[in-house]
This record gives C-alpha cells, sequence and structure tokens, in this order.
C-alpha cells in the first residue's frame, strides 16, 4: 500500500511539473513571437498585419542577418502560408553561412510549419 502511494505521489509530481514545463514553454514561445512582430511593426507599420511586416523585415538587407534570423524564426511560429514564396526564395537547402545567408535550418523548420506540417501543439496565438 505505502508503495502504490508513492508512486501516485511519484506521478502528480511529475504531471504538475511536466505542465508547468509545457506552459513555461508556451509562454516564452508567445513571448517572442510578440516580440518580433512589434519589432517588423515598428520597422515597416502594416496594422493589424503582423506577417506583411515581418515579411517586408525579413527581405530587408538593412537588418543584421541574426535579427532577420528571429523574424523567420517568427514567421514560423505564425504558421501563415503567404509567408510560403518568401521563405522558400531564401531557401536554398545548402549548408548554413550565418554570416552571409539567412540560416538554412530556420528556413527549413519555418517552410514546414507555414504548410501545416506540424500541429501547433502548445495552442501558440498567430497573428
Amino acid at each position: 500500500m505505502r508503495t502504490k502511494r508513492i508512486v501516485v505521489i511519484g506521478l502528480v509530481c511529475f504531471f504538475v511539473c511536466a505542465t508547468c514545463a509545457l506552459g513555461i514553454l508556451r509562454w516564452d514561445i508567445q513571448s517572442d513571437l510578440n516580440k518580433w512582430c512589434d519589432v517588423a511593426q515598428s520597422k515597416y507599420p502594416h496594422p493589424g498585419d503582423d506577417v506583411a511586416a515581418m515579411l517586408y523585415y525579413v527581405q530587408s538587407n538593412s537588418h543584421p542577418l541574426k535579427k532577420r534570423n528571429h523574424v523567420v524564426w517568427a514567421l514560423g511560429q505564425a504558421r501563415d502560408s503567404r509567408a510560403l514564396p518568401v521563405l522558400e526564395s531564401f531557401y536554398t537547402g545548402k549548408e548554413c553561412d550565418h554570416s552571409q545567408y539567412l540560416c538554412q535550418g530556420e528556413l527549413e523548420k519555418a517552410i514546414k510549419l507555414c504548410k501545416g506540417e506540424t500541429p501547433n501543439l502548445l495552442c501558440i496565438k498567430t497573428p
């Protein structure tokens, strides 16, 4: 009886910790998505259309590649098919050269998300 009780308490603790971890992960992703939407909107205002602002941002060579890579990530999280032509235009499938080009790995992930190949399990609110 004591062993059963310990197992039940252990399982409850595990599920509580897992739920908290998923909640923190969801909050972190949502916060970063909102941040990059705001950054793009501040440079390329498109009221009510964060994806359009991010598309302009990612295509502009006036921003550092590191920040543009963050916006590529955000476009993936937005899961909007309108981003596909732009993302695919930068994707070569070659090895990454972060000093010269957008991250190919990040582009590949964003393209898959925008094509709907990955479910939105964390229920990230998309723009």
